[in-house]
């Protein structure tokens, strides 16, 4: 039994940091592009943004929907799902699976704000908006915390229920909608969405890896929380 856990903890620690390089690979190329103002990358952004734009100030009903949507899906319900997971994991004696959720949440909201004021990148400016919002723009805080909340959920949640299908595709449609959203909602560029996306996959897939690796230098830790899923 301890010899399929620990091989367990070694392809764990394998996939995640596997994860983390390959989403880094994109999420630097990106960001060096926006950086470097490069102008391909410009005229893409400006092109999807005014042609949104212009879609969803025609659909005005539609712009509602899109801003109540990204209502529900603030990065700060799941910064609250994430606290009702801890509280219910270390109910469960799943304490190191609770400080996993706790720290990935808490990492991906600390980097996010940190990226944006680095990379100081100005949100789409449009002559009569249909929505606002405030602070950077590079990388969404929607499409990166949506992105890191739905992978925590999922790796906690997923192996305990029986509808793992709908899960998953509730897992992976509502970041996708969201960030499409904050496109359509003209705050976000479509890079700034992708970047999101990646960089909340990041820091899940090297908090996933930090916390293997933990593991398999205690072996005393293995096994020691029974009831909690062993994906941490």
């Amino acid at each position: 039994m301890r010899e399929q856990q620990e091989y367990g903890l070694e392809v764990r620690l394998a996939v995640a940091a596997a994860g983390a390089v390959i989403l880094l690979v994109p999420f630097a190329v990106i960001a060096a592009l926006v950086v470097g103002n490069v102008g391909w990358l410009h005229r893409v952004d400006q092109d999807v943004s005014v042609a949104v734009h212009a879609f969803s100030a025609a659909h005005p009903a539609l712009v509602d929907f899109m801003w109540t949507w990204c209502l529900v899906f603030d990065p700060w319900t799941w910064r609250a799902a994430a606290l009702g997971l801890v509280i219910w994991l270390v109910r469960r004696g799943a304490r190191s699976l609770a400080w996993w959720v706790g720290i990935t949440t808490v990492a991906g909201g600390l980097l996010g704000a940190l990226l944006k004021l680095l990379f100081e990148r100005d949100r789409p400016s449009f002559l009569d908006p249909v929505a606002t919002a405030v602070g950077y723009s590079f990388p969404s805080g929607h499409a990166l915390n949506n992105a890191l909340g739905a992978a925590v959920v999922l790796a906690v949640v997923l192996p305990l229920v029986r509808h793992r299908r709908l899960l998953l595709i509730a897992g992976i449609a509502i970041p996708a909608v969201t960030g499409a959203f904050r496109i359509g909602l003209g705050v976000h560029y479509l890079s700034d969405v992708l970047a999101g996306w990646l960089f909340g996959l990041i820091v899940v897939a090297v908090t996933t890896a930090a916390f293997a690796a933990r593991r398999r230098r205690r072996p005393e830790l293995v096994g020691a929380n029974a009831a909690a899923p062993d994906q941490a």
